[in-house]
């Protein structure tokens, strides 16, 4: 019984590592673009906050940041395929395998934000000043993170970050597999989390080289990730999940599911 209620707190305190991560990513991206450079809105650090210390040259801190967020693209693709679960869960719990994830994850995103080198605030590909362009793109920045947040609850939030499996350990039972559902945004969309990323990463009043290297860098990303993701959803649901496919599509809302 001790080891399941320290494995019930451990999916705790991954979830929570996650849920300020997810806090601070918002303030990271948004912060010195919605509210000028240098500033902040939740996090200490954002995108075109320059960190003390001597400067750099710039193709340094460019190199800098395409490791880093080379880093998370690695982390996050490897870990989550089948053959390296498989593996990891020989050394970790399978019960604990989602939440060790998620905080890896989450840590990696830290290195990121606290390790991030402006590419020099002087440098914008765009600079919105009419204050009606300047609402409608800080609209979208908001919007893009509720639509992150929202659709993690649409599927199962908390199987998603790791604690119902961590409840499930507490209570001694086996969590059952996520079932296959295409609830709210899912119907017109397949992958509505990358979208609502995409759209807070790219809504912007003052586009810095920056956060265009940030934004472009994660959006390939996503991209090829859907790739990896779907391949899995096919080997799990097979034709259900190519019907599915046939029906909707992959980020722009186009089609609509009505199966």
């Amino acid at each position: 019984m001790l080891t399941r209620v320290l494995g019930f707190v451990y999916g705790v305190v991954c979830y929570l590592i996650f849920f300020l991560t997810f806090l601070f990513a918002i303030g990271f991206v948004g912060g010195g673009n919605l509210y000028g450079a240098g500033k902040s809105l939740v996090a200490p650090r954002s995108i075109d906050m320059m960190p003390a210390g001597a400067p750099e040259s710039l193709a340094l801190r460019l190199i800098i940041d395409v490791l880093l967020l080379s880093l998370f693209a690695i982390q996050h693709s490897v870990m989550a395929r089948a053959w390296f679960k498989r593996r990891w869960t020989q050394i970790v719990s399978p019960s604990m395998e989602r939440s060790t994830y998620v905080l890896i994850a989450s840590l990696v995103l830290q290195v990121i934000f606290w390790n991030w080198r402006p590419i020099g605030t002087e440098r914008v590909a765009w600079d919105v000043h009419n204050s009606t362009g300047r609402l409608v793109l800080e609209g979208l920045f908001w919007l893009g993170w509720l639509i992150v947040l929202t659709s993690t609850f649409l599927i199962d939030h908390f199987d998603l970050f790791g604690l119902k499996q961590a409840y499930c350990y507490l209570r001694g039972v086996e969590c059952p597999p996520p079932a296959f559902r295409t609830p709210g945004f899912y119907r017109g969309v397949r992958h509505p989390i990358y979208l609502g990323f995409i759209i807070a990463f790219w809504s912007t009043p003052r586009m810095s080289i920056g956060h265009l290297l940030f934004a472009g860098m994660t959006t390939a990303y996503m991209i090829v990730a859907i790739q990896f993701e779907e391949r899995d959803m096919i080997r799990a649901h097979g034709e259900k999940y190519e019907n599915y496919r046939k029906h909707v599509s992959m980020l722009t809302p186009v089609k609509f599911w009505k199966g």
